[in-house]
């Protein structure tokens, strides 16, 4: 099972066809809310019912995945809860941790990127800390899979399938 966390602001393009195209390959997927309602607001107005809250998430997932977006990527980043989850699958092989766009910062300042390729929103590079930053679209190294950004969410998704 692969959980998709919706932060107020999220970026509704990465977050949307990635639970898209997973759940066309047969994946379940799961939206958990970080906001303590399931409706969250995305970065251009465009609201989601997510499935649960994050007090109520399954404990057997496979993968957790991060759209980016402002002031999302923000939001996910302030969630203590969430960080601790990221930390916890960090260094298990059989768990994955996905993030797209300015996303990839939270795994960077979580200190999960080190010695690793990752790639972000250009821009966003400096908070990759200890990352070996890559300027391709789409890069997995280990469990860690990043990508810079909206127009390669349909790559991003292909990649966690």
């Amino acid at each position: 099972m692969v959980l998709v966390f919706l932060a107020t602001g999220f970026e509704e393009i990465e977050a949307i066809s990635t639970i898209d195209i997973l759940r066309r390959a047969g994946i379940k997927v799961k939206t958990v809310s970080i906001t303590g309602k399931k409706r969250v607001s995305g970065a251009h107005g465009i609201d989601i019912v997510a499935d649960m809250l994050f007090d109520k998430i399954p404990l057997n997932a496979d993968a957790l995945v991060l759209p980016g977006g402002m002031p999302g990527t923000l939001n996910l980043k302030a969630h203590q809860g969430l960080c601790t989850l990221l930390l916890s699958f960090a260094n298990r092989k059989d768990k994955t941790l996905a993030a797209i766009c300015a996303a990839p910062s939270i795994f960077g300042e979580l200190g999960l990127l080190k010695n690793k390729k990752a790639t972000c929103y250009p821009g966003f590079e400096d908070q990759l800390t200890n990352a070996k930053v890559s300027r391709k679209s789409v890069v997995r190294d280990g469990n860690i899979i990043t990508a810079n950004g909206p127009g390669h969410a349909m790559d991003f998704a292909l990649k966690i399938v």
